[in-house]
């Protein structure tokens, strides 16, 4: 690393840290040259490649932007989709691929998302995958309820009410 002050082609590293929800590295140096200290910050950028084949850098605040539509009226706040952001970056990070395509972004929010709200799961789901009938829902909503089933979860409270007000 080049001192930015006398530019000396060498530097020691005093300290390394995780920033930003670990997305980064913040290093503090010194330069065994003039003395000086300076830090850095790294980050390895990852790009994504859109369906015209466009690439343009990962935005975890695009990523909110389309799941907060999709939990539009549900009770998931602000904090649950900040996490599920982070769960989602950190898995296509944890990829370790440069460039990842926008379909896998999409298949990388989908489970976590499953796991915060069924409804808002649904939402997403039919617009990602561009579901264009009412099979394509009830196919979906069948494997909720079969995977619901299997683990011997009970259906959440306002459902039970409303099968039973039936």
């Amino acid at each position: 690393m080049h001192c930015p002050f006398c530019r000396y082609t060498d530097s020691r590293v005093i300290d390394s840290r995780t920033t930003d929800d670990g997305t980064a590295i913040r290093r503090r140096r010194q330069c065994p040259e003039c003395n000086r200290r300076f830090t850095t910050l790294e980050t390895s950028s990852l790009s994504v490649i859109k369906r015209s084949g466009a690439g343009e850098p990962f935005s975890r605040a695009k990523v909110l932007s389309g799941v907060r539509k999709a939990c539009q009226g549900r009770p998931v706040t602000e904090d649950d989709l900040a996490l599920l952001a982070q769960r989602v970056e950190e898995s296509i990070r944890g990829q370790g691929n440069a460039e990842i395509e926008a379909h896998e972004v999409g298949m990388a929010v989908l489970e976590p998302l499953r796991e915060l709200d069924e409804v808002a799961y649904l939402r997403f789901a039919s617009v990602y995958q561009a579901w264009g009938s009412l099979e394509d829902f009830e196919g979906a909503i069948a494997v909720l309820r079969a995977e619901r089933d299997a683990v011997g979860q009970e259906p959440p409270i306002r459902e039970t009410k409303l099968h039973s007000q039936q």
